[in-house]
């Protein structure tokens, strides 16, 4: 019995300091998107037109996900700053890859549109 709760002990910790960790990684990462925004940073939403109609992110460009890499040359510099977003963030991060195999060096995938916002409006 007491291996038994030697073990769940031991799986306790790391489970605490792996979420400790995660979220920790979340707090930087919204650090720095906040901080790109300020700098000017592209913001691109990479939906479709009818999604960024609804609702985006102030001064963000639209250029969908399949519209991307015919519309590179609107990105400016292979090393400006750019943030991507989406609704959930399957296509931003197909942006990013995108992106990187073109040469881009400077690119931040902040997810979906939600995580944006909270991102900046702390």
């Amino acid at each position: 019995m007491s291996d038994h709760n030697s073990m769940f002990k031991t799986f306790y910790i790391f489970l605490m300091i792996a979420l400790f960790s995660f979220s920790s990684c979340g707090n930087k990462e919204d650090k720095e998107l906040a901080e790109w925004v300020e700098k000017g940073a592209l913001v691109v939403d990479v939906r479709t037109p009818k999604e960024y109609e609804k609702r985006h992110f102030p001064g963000a460009v639209n250029i969908p996900i399949d519209s991307l890499p015919l519309r590179v040359d609107e990105l400016g510099p292979k090393d400006k700053q750019i943030i991507l977003y989406c609704q959930s963030g399957g296509r931003s991060s197909r942006a990013k890859s995108l992106l990187l195999d073109d040469g881009f060096t400077n690119i931040k995938d902040a997810g979906g549109i939600e995580n944006l916002f909270s991102a900046t409006s702390k």
